[in-house]
């Protein structure tokens, strides 16, 4: 005679929300996947920025120093109402011409890169006043073997333009 309890436990299983019991996630979501291509798209837009070419880098700083001057050198033949050029030099760099002296000692007159050429497209100078409309000019920068145009429509400031074409005076 079995000395134990007679009653035996079971367990009833039931279909109440919530009551099963869950499998462990099999994979990734939609959601981590997409984190997942975000970080690898940020850090290969990075590595691409980094890999630049240092004189496609060193000539967009070179051409906005140079817009910068010419708008400087253009303010000042306005204020001071005479004719001011701008021309680069054979032997490297660059200078302004009919400034007073204490302006032309302040503006610079080398590229940061001894390595940097400039020419003027259709001129052998840029004019650069005292009048207030001046003709459409361009320069084009060359630094290796790339190149960055300067330029201006002859109202609005210098900046860098797109293309390197010759430009029509108007």
């Amino acid at each position: 005679m079995p000395t134990g309890n007679p009653a035996v436990k079971v367990t009833t299983r039931t279909s109440a929300t919530g009551s099963k019991p869950r499998r462990a996630a099999a994979g990734f979501t939609l959601l981590e996947l997409m984190v997942v291509v975000l970080i690898v798209a940020v850090a290969t837009g990075m590595t691409a920025l980094s890999l630049r070419d240092r004189s496609v880098s060193k000539l967009e700083e070179e051409g906005a120093r140079l817009s910068a001057l010419l708008e400087s050198a253009r303010t000042q033949s306005r204020i001071v109402g005479t004719q001011v050029s701008w021309q680069p030099l054979t032997t490297g760099g660059f200078q302004f011409a009919g400034l007073p002296d204490l302006a032309t000692k302040e503006l610079p007159s080398r590229w940061l890169d001894s390595d940097t050429h400039a020419t003027i497209v259709g001129a052998a100078r840029l004019q650069l006043g005292p009048e207030p409309l001046l003709p459409a000019q361009r320069v084009v920068l060359q630094l290796n073997n790339h190149e960055i145009a300067v330029g201006t429509d002859g109202l609005a400031p210098f900046q860098i333009v797109e293309g390197t074409e010759a430009v029509t005076a108007q």
